[in-house]
């Protein structure tokens, strides 16, 4: 019921014109793991690389076709670091994403994409990752100058990670709020509710994660991110601490 609420108040708070709504173009791509509306400017890619628990490592490769277009691809595995056998992932991943209306003062930007690239370490035997892909989403996103961009996200997604028997539709929320020129802070709630039956790898709580964001350079950033903060997973004894570093470029 609870997750029910959320997702109907955030949906609402999406949709609805307010007089600190300001027409901005959508900021972030993406929060910690979910996708936002936004995208990379016109003829621009990005070089992202994540270091996580087990040894862990992702990069990825993001190039903004048109100006409402993105397309990427990413690859990685666990244990890259340390002295254990590398565990690839099984395949090249891509991502894909185009966004159908912009933001105005009141209306949200909305996009349509899919995500093949899950997150964690690929289970051979459930064909899947910690935490399941995106699969094919429709997301909304909507800032607002409040002390500061704040950016509300939200959206349904359904994954091609079943193996484990679970396919349900599930939903996302998040935001993002700017401190300064520098810095902001993220935080997203998935409710996973398709990773919550006997075969899944989720108990059922949903993932929250959260993580802050310095671009310190008007090219680079720098993430340290903290995920599954409700543990979730169960086979996570604690939420796990994770670093992200994204360069932009213009081709």
């Amino acid at each position: 019921m609870l997750r029910k609420c959320l997702m109907v108040w955030m949906l609402v708070v999406i949709v609805s014109g307010t007089v600190l709504a300001q027409q901005a173009e959508v900021g972030s791509r993406r929060l910690v793991e979910c996708p936002t509306a936004g995208l990379l400017p016109r003829g621009s890619f990005d070089l992202d690389m994540r270091m996580y628990s087990e040894g862990g490592i992702l990069a990825g490769v993001e190039i903004g076709l048109t100006d409402r277009l993105l397309v990427g691809l990413s690859y990685g595995g666990t244990d890259i670091i340390g002295n254990k056998p590398v565990h690839w992932n099984p395949r090249v991943e891509v991502e894909a994403k185009y966004r159908l209306s912009d933001e105005t003062k009141l209306y949200p930007a909305m996009a349509i994409g899919f995500s093949s690239q899950g997150f964690g370490r690929y289970d051979e035997n459930l064909k899947r990752y910690a935490t399941k892909s995106k699969g094919a989403y429709v997301v909304l996103s909507k800032n607002y100058s409040f002390f500061g961009r704040l950016g509300i996200h939200g959206g349904i997604n359904y994954s091609l990670e079943k193996e484990d028997g679970d396919d349900d539709i599930s939903g996302f929320i998040g935001i993002d709020k700017g401190l300064g020129s520098e810095l902001s802070v993220l935080a997203e709630y998935d409710f996973a509710t398709n990773d919550n039956g006997e075969g899944s790898l989720g108990s059922g709580k949903g993932y929250f994660n959260a993580g802050v964001r310095w671009i310190f350079a008007s090219r680079l950033s720098l993430e340290v991110d903290i995920k599954d903060l409700r543990k979730n997973g169960k086979r996570n004894a604690e939420p796990s601490r994770e670093l992200r570093i994204v360069y932009m470029e213009y081709f």
